[in-house]
């Protein structure tokens, strides 16, 4: 497995660890890959047939597809890598537990990006009281106050998790909505970029890059994963700033930024914490800015069985609001928010990590289609954008 975390905050693990590290990511990628495919063909030659009637969504084809054997097997070697990820790295986070907590303090004192955090702020339930995708303790849990292992113990297990398809920082999903923004827009200069949800800043870092001239804030409710995002830029050499607070009420007045971004974070949230979020970007952005969400394409874009394949996350990962986002219509979540119908767009962006640069800038000449590969970690994969411009 090649090895992602290589800033001055990358964990030491042995070379057992790394053993269950490389195994760990192999089998992930066999069963969303190969396994995967074979599962889908399953459906379609075997349980669909004998159904009385075509499925007519995700919960049909679930219902289905859920006495079958193969399935079973399939979801139970999921969830036991998606443990086996957090088991894989936990040792040596705990283990170097207190020289990243020195060094993030040492790094912290180098470069211009700021931390803030806000101790008075209570952590929503949807992070505190669910250890989400089964990671011990979700994003939020601390043992003291310079604690950062969650943050360390999500980006090692991010890097196990995603088997070398999200780019050699773990950042293709910023990489490539930066890079089609730049190429589809090259006349938008965003001065303020606002980053929501961002955890460890995979995401926000590549738009500094991509707009060095920027001030970028990443924010999130997860003091741990603050302070390992913190110090993981500063040692990466970019200037952002990251702020303690939650989506739903920021902390910023009205017409604050040019571009309001998320990352993976939307799924996560009740749906009506969702439209307090939509609510609140449509309130800082400033007039001719743009809201722009990388997401999961929804349900009412997909076939009922990759609408089901993406679901399995809300009923077997500990993601319980996943498939409630997913049933949501994207324009009708902006319009609902204050945003003007022909303001709303949607893409789809091949994976800059995955197809390079060129064959991404050619495909983004065309028109952009949802294929089997949207929105889903395995070969080939292809990320789904959307927003509105205010």
């Amino acid at each position: 497995m090649t090895r992602l975390v290589t800033h001055d905050l990358a964990v030491r693990p042995t070379r057992d660890e790394l053993a269950a590290q490389d195994f760990t990511s192999s089998l992930r990628g066999h069963v969303l890959n190969h396994m995967a495919a074979t599962m889908k063909a399953r459906f379609e030659t075997e349980i669909a047939p004998r159904l009385p009637e075509p499925p007519a969504d995700g919960r049909a084809v679930h219902a289905a597809i859920r006495p079958d054997p193969y399935f079973r097997f399939y979801s139970a070697l999921r969830v036991g890598a998606q443990e086996m990820v957090w088991a894989s790295v936990n040792a040596a986070v705990d283990r170097d537990a207190p020289r990243l907590a020195e060094t993030a303090r040492a790094l912290a004192a180098t470069g211009g990006g700021q931390l803030t955090l806000d101790p008075t702020l209570q952590v929503p339930r949807n992070v505190a009281a669910i250890d989400v995708h089964h990671m011990p303790g979700s994003y939020a849990a601390e043992a003291g106050a310079d604690d950062l292992t969650a943050g360390a113990t999500y980006e090692n297990g991010l890097s196990v998790f995603s088997f070398g398809l999200m780019g050699r920082n773990l950042d293709d999903i910023g990489e490539s909505s930066a890079f089609w923004l730049r190429h589809r827009h090259p006349e938008f200069a965003p001065a303020a970029i606002l980053d929501l949800g961002c955890s460890v800043g995979h995401q926000t870092l590549p738009w500094k890059r991509a707009y060095p001239d920027a001030h970028v804030t990443g924010i999130d409710v997860a003091a741990p994963c603050l302070r390992y995002a913190h110090g993981r830029a500063q040692s990466l050499g970019v200037d952002a700033d990251f702020v303690q607070a939650n989506a739903t009420a920021l902390p910023w007045p009205d017409a604050s930024f040019d571009l309001v971004y998320s990352s993976m974070f939307l799924h996560e949230l009740p749906l009506k914490d969702i439209k307090a979020v939509f609510a609140e970007i449509r309130r800082v952005l400033k007039p001719g800015g743009l809201m722009l969400h990388y997401e999961l394409p929804p349900n009412n874009q997909l076939s009922a069985y990759d609408g089901f394949y993406l679901d399995w996350d809300c009923w077997y990962n500990n993601e319980p609001y996943y498939k409630g986002y997913r049933d949501q219509d994207p324009a009708t979540l902006c319009a609902e928010a204050g945003f003007a119908p022909d303001g709303y767009f949607q893409t789809v962006v091949p994976s800059l990590a995955w197809y390079g640069e060129a064959a991404v800038a050619a495909a983004l000449q065309g028109p952009a289609q949802i294929g089997g590969n949207t929105g889903r970690l395995a070969d080939g994969v292809q990320w789904f954008v959307y927003g509105s411009w205010a």
